[in-house]
């Protein structure tokens, strides 16, 4: 078959976490792998705005602008002729993303996004996965990082907010879709259970307030284990040689299986007061029409000041910056408790750091294919994990750190 134009196209590229994506996709324009590039929404004008904006101080290069709307299949269909891969920015993506899915699926074209919503995740693998598989697309969700808070409050676009909310309101439905779903094969978790801990907590060796949250990465990691556990080698590549083989098969026989939860943290008791108000005000009210318009149409009211309508400035972005602990309790060889501490830092996750991240995906996918696996909904665990991905985060200003080993 003949090759498509475009090695990838960033679909949304009008929107605040679209232009941010363009900006760190236009870094490495020219530079293998990236040959060629093509941004594509439903208004050209707004494109060309996106990428000037992205370009600055630059002009901005000839990349081709391409009309593609995500409430028109044919449209999109279109679209995924033209490249080999498709890098999602539209949201919700409840809303908007089953189009796109679809469309890249039934062409075989590659799909990556920045989701973080867990009912489209997995209804996209209940539906497409095994049609993905057969026609050689590889569709990826979740390549990026949830918005934190900083000195200044929450930074973070009024789209995100709105799935936010559209998550509250469908908790229902998707505790309904996974009783619905036949059961999988759960991965063996040796060793005791480790307590949970208290709801909200000071953690003393990182400084902050703590309060468990729901999070869309406890979906992604469960996936992720289930894969795992059904196929404790990984997942067959399309066209791996011996070497990529045992490669793979060294890297998935020292994973562990665990238990996975969520925390967000803030310095300050008020802070995490105010965050746990308004995360009252989202269960109490997000699941009513009347509520949910409240929410969406006052959010600075009911978010006690955390969050308003207009979408943060491009100074308030660069100046946030965001810390991940992982907090591992185990055993060691001798059955003695073992605690490992690791961090994650880097820039401003939601915009920044989530654009790093969505781009050397797509380097990795368009450089490794012929080792990833042939095609399926997939977590970026069970894609990425055996590969160089970690790497190039840290050369892109992302650090991994081991904190403690005790």
């Amino acid at each position: 078959m003949e090759e498509p134009p475009y090695d990838l196209v960033i679909l949304g590229a009008t929107g605040f976490t679209g232009k941010y994506v363009v900006r760190e996709a236009l870094k490495f324009l020219n530079i293998s792998p990236l040959k060629s590039l093509a941004l594509a929404g439903r208004n050209l004008t707004k494109l060309n705005e996106s990428l000037k904006w992205a370009a600055h101080p630059l002009p901005p290069p000839p990349i081709p602008l391409l009309l593609a709307d995500v409430t028109d299949p044919h449209s999109i269909r279109r679209l995924c002729s033209y490249t080999k891969l498709i890098l999602n920015c539209v949201g919700p993506f409840r809303r908007y993303g089953k189009a796109v899915v679809e469309a890249c699926v039934e062409t075989g074209c590659d799909y990556l996004d920045i989701c973080g919503e867990p009912e489209f995740m997995e209804r996209m693998e209940a539906e497409y996965d095994k049609m993905a598989v057969e026609k050689g697309s590889l569709v990826v969700s979740g390549c990026g990082v949830q918005n934190v808070e900083s000195k200044n409050g929450i930074v973070c676009n009024f789209g995100s907010f709105e799935s936010a909310v559209l998550g509250v309101a469908n908790a229902g439905e998707l505790r309904q879709f996974r009783r619905s779903r036949p059961p999988r094969r759960s991965p063996l978790i040796v060793g005791r259970s480790t307590p949970k801990g208290p709801l909200l907590e000071y953690k003393k060796q990182f400084g902050v307030w703590s309060v468990r949250i729901p999070s869309a990465d406890s979906s992604v990691i469960r996936r992720t284990l289930f894969t795992l556990a059904e196929n404790p080698q990984g997942l067959l590549g399309s066209n791996e040689t011996l070497d990529d083989i045992e490669q793979r098969k060294k890297f998935w026989s020292s994973v562990k299986p665990a238990r996975f939860g969520v925390k967000i943290g803030m310095k300050s008791f008020l802070g995490i007061l105010r965050f746990i108000v308004f995360g009252i005000f989202i269960g109490m009210l997000a699941k009513k029409a009347f509520g949910r318009w409240l929410l969406l149409t006052f959010p600075s009211i009911f978010s006690l000041g955390l969050l308003n309508k207009k979408s943060p400035s491009e100074d308030e972005v660069n100046n946030v910056s965001f810390k991940m602990w992982f907090v591992g309790h185990g055993f060691d060889d001798n059955g003695n408790d073992k605690e490992i501490v690791t961090r994650i830092m880097g820039p401003e996750p939601g915009y920044i750091t989530t654009s790093i991240i969505l781009i050397q995906c797509a380097f990795i996918l368009l450089t490794k294919r012929q080792v990833l696996p042939k095609g399926g909904v997939l977590t970026p665990g069970i894609v990425f994990g055996p590969t160089h991905l970690q790497q190039k985060l840290q050369d892109n200003g992302i650090s991994f750190d081991v904190i403690s080993n005790n």
